[in-house]
């Protein structure tokens, strides 16, 4: 149900298109190049399928994994304040 000058579903159709901008720009910034036969980082073999799967793939499953991992800090940032005076 759309309201003042608007007709029913606009809301929807404006949701939609929104999320195939995003779909477009997302797929607009992958890599279109060919694939690495070995890691850029460690030097081994890529897998054939890994390469066919992600186009323009320049590091191993296990290095990509490390890079993808989250840096972690030593300080308790949502605890309490005497939590972070250990």
């Amino acid at each position: 149900m759309a309201g003042g000058w608007t007709r029913d579903g606009a809301v929807q159709d404006q949701i939609e298109d929104t999320v195939v901008d995003a779909v477009l720009a997302a797929r607009a910034s992958m890599p279109s190049c060919e694939s690495e036969p070995f890691c850029a980082i460690c030097g081994d073999d890529i897998p054939e399928g890994r390469r066919r799967a992600i186009p323009g793939v320049r590091t191993c499953v296990t290095c990509q994994s490390g890079r993808d991992r989250p840096l972690t800090s030593a300080f308790n940032r949502r605890g309490s304040k005497d939590s972070q005076l250990r």
